[in-house]
């Protein structure tokens, strides 16, 4: 009787802000054969490119890259959303036979793709827009009151201003005609028919944070400021992403708020505080195998091709499915 073939091998590069994600993937598609699939929130709209840090289209040109731009300005994509759409390209890269490398920040992205989100139904546009109209009229305590009536549990677990999460757990109870808590009960749907190996990023704080200001600065330099200006006057407020880090602090300057250097200074600062946060959320995250420095140092690369390679040589040992390059 012939062994059970392993499971496939998906590797996660995790970090803050700035750690060099982007430059470790890059370098490992240069030694297996591999394809990356974004887990940035920001960087899967489209016309949103200056302030996300996207790979560049000659990098994008090194290996194929999946989830980037795929969603309109004006549209929104939940993290359930996210996850459903990943593990399919994820399966589909598995059914080529290469090496998936998820890439990304947004912790809760990835906690949606690899251990599931509650079975909630999919988001209804027309419902939705319909609560938030309701909402702008008689206030977020109104819809307070109707989830208190839908769901008491579910309305004690959340604050009567935070608008999107109620209008997300009424769109839950008349979608499925069940309680949200019930939902939540049932458990999660976690990824299935991978090995995971992640891989987090650890660099030094202090040069994090220099890193972190300096690309700051060089995205104001290279039109930040004038990107978010194009995207505010053909879009408006309707583009979710101009709340984001950095474009914020833009629309901030355009509408007078603030002067130039002190956007600079504030998208700075948010930006380090975005990277504790991150930092807090991947310390939870269980298996991580820590590289101690940033994505671009050759030895931090080294490391983590290493372990690559040692797992996919014990997966597929007597096999000739290896996803490595001949170099």
């Amino acid at each position: 009787m012939a062994p059970a073939q392993p499971e496939a091998l998906l590797v996660v590069v995790l970090g803050p802000t700035a750690s060099g994600k982007t430059a470790l993937s890059l370098a490992l598609a240069e030694r297996f054969h591999v394809e990356i699939v974004n887990c940035d929130s920001v960087a899967m709209y489209r016309e949103f490119d200056i302030g996300t840090a996207k790979p560049t289209s000659s990098e994008r040109g090194r290996a194929p890259h999946h989830l980037f731009d795929c969603v309109a300005p004006t549209s929104h994509i939940t993290a359930g959303e996210y996850a459903r759409q990943a593990r399919q390209v994820l399966e589909e890269i598995k059914g080529r036979g290469h090496l998936p490398i998820l890439v990304g920040g947004t912790g809760l992205y990835l906690r949606a793709l690899l251990e599931g989100l509650f079975p909630g139904p999919q988001r209804s546009e027309e419902l939705r827009e319909r609560l938030r109209e309701q909402a702008a009229s008689r206030g977020g305590e109104y819809l307070h009151r109707v989830l208190r009536h839908l769901d008491r549990a579910a309305a004690e677990k959340i604050h009567a201003n935070d608008t999107p999460k109620l209008i997300r757990a009424i769109e839950v109870c008349l979608a499925s005609r069940q309680k949200m808590t019930e939902l939540w009960q049932r458990g999660r749907d976690p990824l299935r028919g991978f090995r995971i190996l992640r891989l987090g990023l650890d660099p030094d704080r202090q040069a994090l944070y220099d890193r972190i200001n300096r690309r700051a600065q060089q995205m104001f330099e290279a039109g930040l400021v004038e990107e978010t200006r194009r995207l505010l006057e053909e879009y408006g407020v309707a583009a979710g992403p101009l709340s984001s880090l950095g474009y914020k602090q833009a629309v901030q300057l355009i509408r007078g708020e603030l002067t130039r250097e002190q956007a600079l200074q504030a998208a700075q600062q948010a930006h380090r505080n975005y990277a504790k946060r991150q930092m807090t959320w991947f310390r939870r995250e269980s298996e991580v195998h820590w590289l101690r420095g940033f994505g671009d140092d050759a030895q931090v690369q080294d490391q983590a091709a290493v372990k690559i390679e040692t797992l996919l040589a014990t997966d597929f040992r007597g096999s000739t499915r290896i996803n490595h390059k001949n170099v």
